[in-house]
């Protein structure tokens, strides 16, 4: 991740209404790391725990998993949108409709063609990492992407 994108996941991870618990976990992982109380980080403002959280070098795998989705709900949903829509998958504002959707391998590689040309390739190789990081059985096909698109 670049160091904007490490901002922008990690104020979208405080801003989050639905992630408290994963909130006060990285309050005290904040709190650890930092030799701080967990009172003082509760007590800072989002802009001062996104900069301590985007400045973490390591933090728990279901947190970074959680990090990663609000991110790409709050900031990449167009890029999303645009990749869906590419694979001709139903879905509303970037989120898919039915649990069981999985796209046809053959569609993969000009889908993510489609989304190269017009976002960030920083962009877009976080989304697709994502996405076969977190649903390995659904996203396996982007594997055979071209490495240069992780990159």
């Amino acid at each position: 991740m670049t160091p904007e994108q490490r901002l922008a996941a990690a104020r979208a991870f405080w801003l989050d209404e639905q992630a408290s618990d994963d909130q006060i976990q990285a309050v005290l992982l904040i709190a650890q790391q930092k030799k701080f109380r967990p009172k003082f980080v509760l007590g800072l403002d989002v802009d001062r725990r996104t900069k301590h959280l985007a400045s973490m070098a390591a933090i728990p795998d279901a947190m970074a998993a959680r990090t990663l989705v609000v991110y790409h709900l709050a900031e990449q949903r167009e890029m999303m949108g645009a990749f869906l829509d590419a694979l001709g998958i139903t879905h509303e504002n970037g989120l898919i409709q039915d649990d069981e959707v999985k796209p046809a391998a053959e569609k993969i590689g000009p889908a993510v063609a489609a989304i190269k040309e017009k976002f960030p390739p920083e962009h877009v190789a976080l989304y697709l990492s994502t996405l076969l990081c977190q649903d390995p059985g659904t996203w396996g096909a982007l594997a055979e992407v071209p490495e240069r698109y992780f990159a």
